[in-house]
Order: structure tokens, then sequence, then C-alpha cells
């Protein structure tokens, strides 16, 4: 289950996740085409600026450099844009490169018109507000430390604000305040963008996680009901083969040099039924259609007994809770869901159990749950209120673990109209439990 020594809700090597999706995939950086149109729509925004001032206000501005300035931008966006196709996808070093050219190009065009007592300076922060959403941690605390040394220089060294006469004289406390205004809101809009970004990065690796383990489920399910399907369609044909081979025998003489043929096929036949039995009725083997209704305690012992483990006994419970509830236990969909769910949480219970695991399954007219618990150091207090949340393993990345298998098991069952919740065993005794509820069970007498 969990503990506080190494909480491992993640499958092992062996678990239908590992085998569809050992490790997530890498991520395919952002689109060049994202960056160029955000560069192209800056690089009109400060034509526009400039010329607005300019022309249209009447200040001053030194052209030259201003507009070469816009122009090397405008230049480069038109170099990377046909070097690429616009649907190539650059990595986390070549936007960063991207961006901090972006803001090394502000600074020049702010050094050459007031620094930062020229309001436009607020734009400095739009390239850390891009990177923060797209960029690694490393790449944006680069991008942060960048933006940052920009504003010291521009607050210390920069040309006169354009004006008419001499520029405003801003009160240093002021220029101080509004440099550490600027400073500020950069560590903070890197901070909160890329947390905010990750999380919702590792959310989406964490649910496709979780789709893939479905599939494979599903995969199996479908594997299983074929050969379900095969046993019973061969059946008829093979004994057949069974019966005429028989004949052959009684009327082939023991000397006959056909004989050893004939009871070398009776022989294989034989094998051919067992092979098909066996594929009939072995539990393991046997993953009918996925829209069978069984019984619930069967459904769940069929889910866990695939986990059991040398040194680790997996008991099994079930009955009814309270006056007026059916004895017959309630029936439920056999879905891969509740399969790779249930599956998941009993594994995690059996890697951290010192000698059992307890499965208790109890219903009323109103509820079905599935209890699992062990006997193990149970779960950590500080990680109880973070399960069923992504990446949470105090193993992550040791032996294939991801920190997914709860989160996996926890959506997957919500799939089913489950509520799962997490705790440890009350009255003194160590462990863990997990307890699966489904409201509104149904039974076969409905």
């Amino acid at each position: 289950m969990a503990a506080p020594a190494g909480i491992d809700p993640s499958p092992d090597e062996g678990t239908p996740l590992a085998a569809a999706s050992p490790t997530l995939p890498p991520r395919g950086g952002v689109r060049l085409r994202a960056l160029v149109l955000i560069r192209w729509a800056a690089v009109a925004g400060q034509l526009f600026t400039a010329a607005v001032v300019h022309w249209g206000l009447g200040f001053s501005l030194p052209l030259l450099p201003v507009g070469g300035a816009i122009a090397l931008s405008a230049l480069l966006n038109l170099a990377v844009s046909l070097g690429r196709p616009a649907s190539a996808r650059i990595d986390d070093r070549e936007a960063t490169i991207f961006l901090a050219f972006d803001i090394v190009q502000l600074a020049v065009l702010l050094y050459l018109t007031g620094g930062l007592t020229n309001p436009f300076a607020l734009l400095l922060l739009a390239p850390v507000a891009v990177g923060a959403t797209i960029l690694s941690l490393a790449s944006n605390i680069a991008l942060s430390l960048l933006t940052i040394v920009s504003i010291g220089v521009l607050a210390l060294v920069h040309q006169p604000l354009p004006w008419f006469g001499s520029a405003p004289d801003l009160p240093e406390i002021y220029q101080a305040g509004f440099w550490a205004g600027l400073t500020l809101t950069t560590l903070l809009i890197t901070l909160y963008g890329w947390r905010l970004a990750e999380e919702a990065r590792q959310m989406s690796d964490a649910l496709g996680a979780a789709q893939a383990a479905l599939a494979q489920e599903q995969r199996l399910s479908a594997l299983g009901a074929l050969a379900a399907a095969a046993a019973h369609e061969l059946g008829t044909p093979l004994s057949t083969i069974t019966v005429v081979a028989k004949e052959m025998l009684r009327e082939v003489e023991v000397d006959d040099p056909l004989r050893e043929d004939v009871e070398l096929l009776a022989s294989e036949a034989d094998r051919c039924r067992s092979i098909l039995a066996r594929l009939s009725v072995d539990p393991a083997g046997d993953v009918s259609d996925a829209y069978t209704l069984v019984p619930l305690p069967a459904l769940i012992e069929a889910a866990a007994q695939q986990y059991s483990r040398d040194g680790i006994s997996i008991t099994f419970e079930a009955g009814p809770l309270g006056d007026g509830v059916p004895e017959t236990a309630p029936i439920q969909v056999r879905s891969p869901e509740i399969m790779q769910g249930i599956g998941n949480i009993v594994q995690n219970a059996v890697s951290f159990a010192c000698g059992e695991v307890h499965i208790a399954t109890r219903w009323t007219t109103e509820w079905s749950e599935v209890g699992v618990s062990d006997d193990g150091p149970g779960f950590s207090e500080a990680l109880l209120d973070e399960l069923g949340t992504p990446f949470i393993s105090t193993r992550q990345g040791v032996e294939g673990h991801m920190g997914l298998g709860v989160f996996i098991a926890k959506t997957l069952l919500e799939r089913t109209g489950a509520l799962v919740s997490f705790g440890n065993r009350s009255g003194g005794q160590g462990g863990a439990t997990v307890v699966v509820r489904w409201p509104n069970p149904v039974f076969k007498a409905t």
C-alpha cells in the first residue's frame, strides 16, 4: 500500500501499465510558429508605437538605432521562418534563446527611449510570461535572471526619455520602487506561471499513462474473449476428431504400421481438448466479455489474484451489512477499469504488507464497497491528502516507479462511478486501507 518510508503508487514492471508504457514519452517542445507569430505581433506593435510617438505626438526619437533594433528582430524572424516549416517544434534550449533575444531587444529599445522611465518598460515581462508556460525550470530561471539584470542596467544607464524640452525628473525613491516592482513581478510570474503550467503538463502525462493502462487492460480483455470463443467454437470439431481417432484405433490392428500414427493422433486430440478446457475454466486466463455481469466478490478476487506473492497471504471476505439486505452479492460489470483499478490497489498493498493483505467486500441496499487493507507501516500523514494526484511517490524514479499507480486506480475507478478514499487502519493496528464504494448496487433479483 503506502508507507512513510516509501509510498509506491506505481505499478511494477510486470503490470499492464509497465508493459504498455514503462516511461512517459518526452515532451515535444513548442511549435516554432507560435513563437514566430508572437514576435511578429511584437514587431508590429513596436513599429506602430515608434511611429505614433515620433510623428503623431512629435517626440524626438533616435530613429536609426530604434529602427535598426526593430528591423533586426524582423530579419531574425524571417530567417527562422524560412529555414524551417511552420509545423516544426523546437526544444527547450532553442526556445530559451528565442525568448532571450526578445528580452535583449526590448532592453535595447528601452535604453534608447528612457529606460525604466518609459511606460512601456512593463513589456519586459512579456517574454518571461511566455517562457513560464513552455520552458523548463532551469530555462525559466535563466530568463528571469536575464530580465532582472536588464531591469537593473536600465535603471542605472539609459538615454533620456523623449520629451518636449528636458525630460521629467522622477524622484529616486520612485525609480527604485519601480525597479523593485518589476523585479518582484518577474519572479512571481516565473514562479506561478511555471508551477501552474507544470501541473497541467503532469496531469496530461498522468492521464496519458492512465489511458495506456486502460487500453492494455482492454486488449487483454479482448484477447481473453477471443480465447474463450475459440475454445467454444473448436470444441465440437475437436470432439469429432477424437471420436474418429478412437474408432480408427479399434479398427487398426496392433501390428499395423499405421497404429503408431493413429495413437499419436488420439493423444494429441486429447491434449488439445485439455488445453481448450483450461482456457474455458481458468479464472486467470478467462478474461471474458467486458460487458458480462458477475458477482462483485468474484470480480474483485479475479482482479486481485494475479498479484499474489510468496510470503504475503491475500485473504478475502464478503457479506451483507444490516437487516433486509440480500444475501446474494450484487452484480457488477466486468470492466477493464475495475480490473486495472483494483489490481493496482492490491498490488500496492502487497508491496508494503508485512505478511497479509485483507480484502473485504460488503454491501447494503444503498451501496457496495471493497476495502483493501494491509499490515504494513501505513500511509504517511503528510501524504494522505496528496494521494490520488499524479507523481506522488517517495520512490519516484527508482526501479521504474513513476508515482502513477494510485492516480491511475483512482481515475479508472471513478470512471465506473466509485468513490475512492484512503486512510490507515483504526484501533491501533498498523497498516493502510483503501475503500472503494459504488452507490446503488444491482442485485440479480432486480
